[in-house]
This record gives structure tokens, C-alpha cells and sequence, in this order.
């Protein structure tokens, strides 16, 4: 069967394969627009699962704050190479997605994958984007906070964090949670503050702290004191509320928000980032 160029035209609008592509599917679907699309999905699905083990460290970070910022909303869109992440193509797909997020508020980045856009799934656009460039595409981190009030501060595109607040006055709290923002973009702390870090990490870090003291040799009557001092020390590089600001390393991030407002302080927060 002869397949004509407005054919191919067609579908290539619909699916944004390749121009040859799009005409052997349509002459193996004997001119079937929707047996074609199906083809080339099948097709996405075969590259996706050969390049399932492949490293999709570059790509965008999308992120969204409702307009009475109550709600936030990230993911990171991967793919393998910066070329890719640098096309319109693929920040406007993203950009979908995140429309789509907004609109539904999804739970998790399964629930967001399960979301219709333009009459397909957001897994089988990512199918189909990997089809038709030979990259692996992947959402690899999600997030959805509520709260009293939540701030987004992005890194470029890649890096995004969500900063939700408690105890929050308009905009000087906005202001603190853009900074509390870069503060988790820089130092990546672990958790909020002691009670959001595992004990067996805590117990880890103590155990660390007695063998060093130990191998110096120091006196049995103070190796407890000295462990908990490593621990201290642990709680202070990597929760959030405990470490330095970054800005003004005389106060911790605790001080630094209780002098913009009494009281305000920070509930969660998620860092997406591409590479991690």
C-alpha cells in the first residue's frame, strides 16, 4: 500500500517520531493511523527496556507552588545526555506533566506516571520520547508537600527543593524559605532536625566515634562522652535546623528562621536533583 506524505505528516505530528520511522510504521500498519501509533509505541517500550541499565544522570527539574501556597509540587525529568535535556521538546513535555500534576496533585511519581496527557499516559509519552531519540527518559524523583505555607527554590534546572513552613507571616517567611532553599540545594542535609535521622544511623555514628577514641588510645571514663560528641557533631552536619547558615555561619538555620519570626521553623522539605 502506497503511503502518502500527508500521511506520514499526520503522524508524525501525533507521536514526534522520525519521518522514516513514521513511514515504515505506517506500511507495516498498511496505512492504520492507530496501528501505526501502536508500532511505534511498541517500539519506545523495546529501546526503553535495552536501555533500562543505562545512567540517565542529566535532564530538568520541574517544580510548582500553588498560588496560596499551601501545596508544592517537583519531579526531575532524566534523560542520558545534556543535548537532550537542552531541546525544547523535552522541557515542553515536562512542562505538560507538570500541568497535568498540578491539576491532579498525584501522591506519588507512580500516580503521576498514570496521568492522561493529551490522550496518553505520561509513561507512554516517556516510552515514546525514548523511541524516537534512543534515550533512556525516566522520572526518577517526586514529590507533593502541603503545608502552612510552601516555598520552591530552584538551582538552575538541576537542582529543586520544596520548603514547607510552619509558623509562616507572608512574605519575610517567603523570603527565609527561598534561603532555607539554597541552604538544602548546598548542603543536602539528611532530615529536618535529630528525630527525622534513623537511630541505627545515630548508633552507626557513635560506634564510629568510640573505635576512634579507642585507637587513641583515650581514657575509658571519657569514650562515652566523646561519642556522643561525634554524634553531636553528625546532628549538626547533616539536619537541617542544626546546621550553620550558610549565609551567616555565627547561627544555625534555627536561629537564622526564629529571628525572621518567632516560631517559624520548617515541617519537611524534598531536594530533587539531577544526578542526585
Amino acid at each position: 500500500m502506497a503511503i502518502s506524505a500527508q500521511q506520514v505528516k499526520e503522524l508524525r505530528g501525533i507521536t514526534g517520531s522520525g519521518m522514516m520511522d513514521c513511514k515504515k510504521a505506517l506500511s507495516e500498519a498498511n496505512g492504520d493511523m492507530e496501528q501505526a501509533i501502536d508500532l511505534l509505541r511498541k517500539k519506545g517500550q523495546k529501546i526503553s527496556a535495552k536501555r533500562a541499565d543505562r545512567d540517565a544522570s542529566e535532564g530538568l527539574v520541574f517544580a510548582y507552588v500553588s498560588d496560596d501556597q499551601t501545596e508544592g509540587i517537583g519531579f526531575t525529568l532524566n534523560c542520558e545526555t545534556d543535548f537532550v535535556a537542552k531541546n525544547d521538546d523535552f522541557s515542553i513535555l515536562g512542562n505538560k506533566f507538570l500541568d497535568a500534576a498540578k491539576a491532579e496533585k498525584p501522591a506519588t511519581a507512580d500516580a503521576l506516571k498514570a496521568l492522561t496527557v493529551d490522550g496518553r499516559t505520561v509513561e507512554e509519552h516517556i516510552t515514546e520520547m525514548t523511541g524516537r531519540i534512543g534515550e533512556k527518559i525516566e522520572i526518577s524523583q517526586y514529590a507533593y508537600l502541603k503545608g502552612e505555607q510552601v516555598v520552591a527554590y530552584l538551582h538552575g534546572g538541576s537542582i529543586g527543593v520544596l520548603v514547607s513552613l510552619v509558623n509562616a507571616n507572608g512574605e519575610a517567611s517567603e523570603e527565609a524559605g527561598k534561603n532555607i532553599g539554597m541552604q538544602i540545594a548546598s548542603m543536602n542535609p539528611l532530615a529536618v532536625d535529630e528525630n527525622g535521622i534513623d537511630t541505627t544511623v545515630v548508633e552507626r555514628e557513635k560506634q564510629v566515634g568510640l573505635d576512634k577514641a579507642k585507637e587513641e588510645g583515650k581514657p575509658a571514663n571519657i569514650l562515652e562522652r566523646i561519642a556522643e560528641g561525634f554524634v553531636k557533631k553528625f546532628y549538626q552536619d547533616n539536619t537541617l535546623l542544626n546546621q550553620k547558615y550558610v549565609k551567616n555561619d555565627k547561627e544555625t538555620v534555627k536561629q537564622y528562621l526564629n529571628g525572621v519570626n518567632k516560631g517559624l521553623t520548617v515541617k519537611e522539605f524534598a531536594r530533587l536533583s539531577i544526578g542526585r
